[in-house]
């Protein structure tokens, strides 16, 4: 090991001892040109020639060389270790096929939101309609004014003794002649409530319940009970007015005049031959004007009765 480390010792301290002699060497032109690319030699052998001739003894007996580092098999390299293996298809995937996914996803759920809603749209449509056909069926005829929502309105708006009974028209201008006077007889055919409903040229529709059979009074003298109430679809949706309990003035029947309310107006006045009428504002029932103006031409007259009985199926 003493006479390896010598050798060592005398060739560095001869490679430095003569460097100056070597540095002042005259320079080719190549070297002026690149100045790093210039090599330091003496007698033709340059100074990378020494430490390669030094490097590789080194390392002593029983050490690997650079040389037979760089010789490792590749089939001893554990690739486990050094990369990491893709566990599912779906990591194979690009960013760009998952958010194609994704979308048909999206668009998947859409569609079935949408057939969804319209399914439910479909189903409330179904049970609308059944529903105003059950409420239609109430009428045993037909009206000029009675739709199906005037209808669901009035059945809620009615006393109980007469819900669940079939409503009979008893009385129609259309069908029975202009007169107040036919209106009341044909009012006996059944007992208990009736309920009066018209309406002007103008669109509205309006009316109110009374007792009947109507008997009419040789002086104006006020009938019925607080059962009795006014309603009107001037104002877009039906409006229901009962009596305030300011008066006891609920209905007039007399054989030339028909009027609901007072104090201050009628709030509904129907003339002998039920082709004119008034409207205004009155204590018995609070109402604001059921027709489009105080003065108005009635379009027609109905009065319908409510029954049980089967005479009238027929």
């Amino acid at each position: 090991m003493a006479t390896f480390k010598d050798k060592v010792s005398e060739r560095i301290s001869r490679l430095f001892g003569d460097s100056p002699s070597s540095a002042s060497a005259v320079p080719s032109p190549e070297e002026d040109e690149n100045p790093q690319a210039r090599s330091y030699s003496k007698g033709g052998k340059s100074l990378s020639s020494y430490f390669s001739s030094i490097i590789p003894s080194v390392g002593g007996a029983g050490s690997r060389s650079y040389e037979h580092q760089q010789s490792v098999p590749l089939s001893n390299v554990n690739f486990d270790s050094k990369y990491e293996t893709l566990d599912t298809f779906e990591d194979c995937h690009s960013p760009g096929e998952n958010r194609e996914t994704e979308n048909d996803r999206e668009n998947d759920d859409d569609h079935a939101s949408r057939g969804s809603t319209s399914e439910s749209e479909v189903f409330e449509e179904a049970t609308l309609q059944q529903s105003s056909e059950k409420q239609l069926s109430y009428l045993m005829d037909d009206s000029v004014f009675i739709s199906s929502d005037l209808l669901e309105f009035l059945l809620s708006s009615l006393p109980n003794i007469v819900k669940g009974c079939q409503w009979v028209l008893l009385y129609s201008t259309a069908k029975h002649g202009i007169s107040l006077r036919t209106l009341i007889r044909k009012s006996a055919e059944v007992s208990g409530p009736c309920l009066l409903i018209g309406g002007d040229t103008q669109g509205a529709v309006f009316g109110g319940l009374l007792e009947g059979p109507l008997k009419p009074t040789a002086k104006r003298k006020y009938q019925g009970t607080n059962q009795a109430f006014v309603f009107t679809t001037r104002y877009g949706q039906p409006r229901l007015f009962r009596p305030t309990g300011a008066n006891r003035y609920y209905y007039m029947c007399l054989n030339d005049l028909l009027a609901f309310g007072g104090g201050g107006n009628f709030a509904l006045c129907l003339d002998g031959d039920l082709l004119s009428g008034t409207s205004g504002p009155c204590e018995t029932f609070g109402n604001l004007c059921l027709a489009h103006k105080p003065e108005f031409e009635l379009k027609n007259v109905e009065l319908w009765g409510f029954t049980h009985a089967s005479r009238y199926l027929s």
